[in-house]
């Protein structure tokens, strides 16, 4: 570690064959940014627990079937943006112990994202995350400290000063935090995403929301879109949202995702694709991931929207929220099982992806993507 940052080691990606198609290979020109996209946050130890019948009760022990452990917070979505195979830097604290020691090697060497921006933190613990996927949904319960902030980070705030020029950024608003550094972003002509985390003040006000003004799409799930716009209907709420934002994407669970584009009025929604859940960690911003992806491929609307649902419909089926990300093999193995299903695949999912034909490879593999497993730090043979 030199300098508060891990050696560079050259990536060796376990997943390398699921992102060696470049979606944005027909788009790219000598004089563009290095960087896809950025993002910036907190990366936390996930560990996951599945297979229980029913919520943990007080004065009793549970026992869960399945277990996993992988990164989590932001990493959750650098993964996802990596493994559809762009180009993607993380700028985040690491903790100086062998949690943080294993996320950085996970995402450094095992999914190649670009780490020059992070750093580890003498003394500082990494933050944990404790998940209970139950009944379709999950409980969590996290434990950690602020990190030390970096002596040029913006507005006090979380990111390291201005990052570098990318095509976009992607980040969570929380209300009534600064996020000074969307702005110096989106003035460098980087395309702004954001979500948005649960407004524990009650107000649902969105001038809370900083930064939202820089933003090309916001994307809220329905519940928080619905507060935030005094609706009571998740496709009202997406052209309320619209007139603030030029893209505003509402995920609505079961139901699917809808979308309005305020500059030119076209709407767009699509149904969820119906998967049996194992765990839920990590399904948005895996949806997010898709949604960037499609965009800056420059693909219709419904065609992002239906990548990103289906990002996140392969993503559930998996253990934790980064590496159960799907990757361009996992996507092409769908599809050819759904092509192929004259009688078990409705012909209007047959329909809805068929641009899958003109954007996937052959679905070669050349070594499995790394998944969540119930330990860390297993000793490999020599």
């Amino acid at each position: 570690m030199i300098g508060g940052r891990r050696q560079k080691q050259q990536p060796t990606r376990p997943g390398a064959a699921t992102a060696a198609l470049d979606p944005l290979a027909a788009l790219r020109t000598p004089g563009d940014p290095a960087t896809d996209v950025y993002l910036t946050g907190t990366v936390f130890l996930d560990i996951i627990f599945t297979g229980l019948d029913s919520a943990p009760v007080r004065g009793t022990e549970s026992w869960a079937r399945g277990m996993g452990s992988s990164p989590g917070g932001v990493a959750n979505m650098a993964t996802a943006l990596a493994r559809l195979g762009l180009r993607t830097s993380l700028a985040a604290a690491f903790g100086d112990d062998m949690y943080g020691e294993y996320c950085w090697d996970a995402l450094d060497r095992g999914e190649g994202i670009d780490l020059t921006l992070s750093r580890t933190i003498p003394g500082w613990h990494s933050p944990v995350t404790v998940s209970m996927a139950y009944e379709g949904e999950r409980t969590m319960v996290s434990h950690g400290h602020e990190a030390p902030q970096p002596e040029n980070a913006f507005d006090g705030g979380h990111a390291p000063g201005c990052p570098p020029a990318s095509r976009a950024c992607v980040a969570s608003l929380v209300p009534g935090r600064r996020e000074g550094w969307l702005g110096c972003a989106a003035a460098r002509g980087s395309r702004i995403f954001a979500d948005v985390g649960w407004d524990d003040t009650g107000r649902w006000d969105p001038a809370d929301l900083d930064g939202i003004e820089h933003c090309e799409a916001f994307l809220p799930n329905a519940e928080e879109a619905m507060r935030y716009t005094r609706t009571s209907d998740p496709r009202a709420a997406a052209r309320k949202l619209a007139e603030r934002v030029p893209l505003a994407v509402v995920t609505m669970g079961s139901e699917g995702a809808c979308a309005v584009d305020g500059r030119t009025g076209e709407s767009a929604e699509v149904p969820a694709i119906a998967v049996e859940a194992l765990d839920p960690t990590g399904a948005g911003d895996v949806f997010v991931a898709g949604f960037v992806t499609g965009t800056l491929a420059e693909w219709p609307l419904a065609d992002r929207l239906a990548f990103a649902g289906l990002s996140a419909a392969l993503s559930v089926q998996e253990f934790g929220g980064s590496l159960s990300a799907p990757g361009w093999a996992e996507i092409a193995a769908w599809w050819q099982q759904v092509r192929g299903c004259t009688a078990g695949a409705p012909a209007a999912l047959r329909r809805q992806y068929a641009f899958l034909d003109a954007v996937l490879p052959a679905a070669d593999r050349c070594s499995p993507l790394a998944r969540a497993v119930p330990t860390i730090g297993f000793r490999r043979p020599a």
